[in-house]
């Protein structure tokens, strides 16, 4: 069986658009991976950037849950300690009921931004300096009896997540450490480990997660995904053209900018220093860029590195039809189902 593929979305506004445009773009990237067999569309929840447009991903899941038809579309991921445990349960409780069998609810613990956004999300300095992430994950369960529900005598306890005829999508820990892979371990989650942005300890969370896992009534056995980027295009020179603008922005971010997503000729023809340059190549050393058969070697070699059941690929390409076009040839190059087609009939939402 082929390696299953995925897609991890950050909704990037390139450069001479708009935010609406970029949405649009998402939703053709989507329907793109749902004809193409990926396996699933998570969308990322990131807050005070005018770079992406994700700041609000079960409002963006509803969405391209109606727009696509097999494809699997979750979060990549909620995080958990900005939103109320019940608001997370009755949101992701009302996609399932939208599209039922097709939600996942994948969940982290970082602020998915700056610390005074952080604060104005968390409410206050207590929350916003609160490790509770296990304590959250159990009251979210409590909400819709995953777990068993609150005891009757708890403050909580006539507390039920609606709509309760559907269940809770299944629960993803996402992380870039060692802390959500054991916890995702001992409560019996998948993992996903973002690669994409933090490559160092992976080799340790992985294979902690492996060791560590416990069966549960979700999963019997580990599933555990690896987030990392990936571009292909007809050629290695253009497939580098087009990688060129995510290593400008990531330096962007780093910088604490948030600007739009460069295009290839911006991001060439931008001074870098040399301390920049080395940045922007150390950080570019862990992409798979290049055709598809390289794309494909380069991504089966870092599955096997790490033990990945499942890939999930990232790559902020300026134009839109670009990017469709690489998850399509990376689909191809694995034999996904539909992937043929897909290449034959690129579809970009106007």
């Amino acid at each position: 069986m082929s390696l299953p593929l995925s897609i991890l979305d950050l909704v990037p506004v390139p450069s001479g658009s708009g935010s609406s445009q970029a949405i649009r773009n998402s939703v053709a990237l989507a329907q793109a991976a749902d004809r193409a067999g990926y396996t699933r569309y998570w969308v990322a929840e990131h807050h005070n950037m005018t770079s992406v447009v994700s700041s609000a991903p079960e409002v963006l899941l509803g969405v391209l849950a109606t727009q696509t038809e097999r494809i699997r579309v979750g979060s990549g991921g909620i995080m958990l300690p900005n939103h109320a445990p019940l608001k997370v349960a009755e949101n992701f409780r009302t996609l399932e009921a939208l599209a039922p069998g097709r939600i996942d609810l994948g969940i982290g613990r970082a602020p998915g931004t700056d610390g005074v956004t952080a604060l104005a999300l968390r409410g206050s300095q207590d929350a916003l300096h609160r490790d509770d992430l296990p304590d959250q994950l159990a009251e979210l369960r409590a909400y819709t009896g995953e777990a068993g529900y609150f005891p009757p005598s708890h403050p909580l306890g006539s507390v039920r997540a609606t709509p309760q005829d559907v269940p809770l999508p299944p629960i993803y820990l996402l992380g870039s450490s060692t802390y959500s892979a054991q916890l995702a371990a001992q409560l019996g989650y998948g993992f996903a480990f973002a690669y994409h942005f933090s490559a160092a300890n992976a080799a340790e969370a992985m294979r902690l997660y492996r060791e560590t896992f416990r069966p549960s009534a979700q999963l019997q056995r580990p599933h555990a995904i690896l987030a990392t980027v990936a571009v292909a295009a007809d050629t290695e020179a253009e497939a580098q053209r087009l990688s060129s603008s995510i290593g400008l922005s990531f330096l962007n971010i780093r910088k604490g900018l948030s600007l739009p997503l460069p295009s290839p000729g911006e991001a060439l023809a931008y001074p870098y220093t040399a301390q920049e340059r080395a940045f922007v190549e150390g950080y570019a050393a862990t992409h798979a860029v290049g055709t598809p058969g390289q794309v494909r070697a380069k991504l089966e070699a870092l599955a096997g590195r790490y033990g990945a059941d499942e890939l999930m690929l990232t790559g902020a390409v300026h134009d839109p039809a670009a990017r469709i076009r690489s998850a399509e040839l990376i689909a191809a190059a694995f034999g996904l189902t539909g992937a043929a087609q897909a290449v034959r009939e690129p579809v970009l939402a106007s």
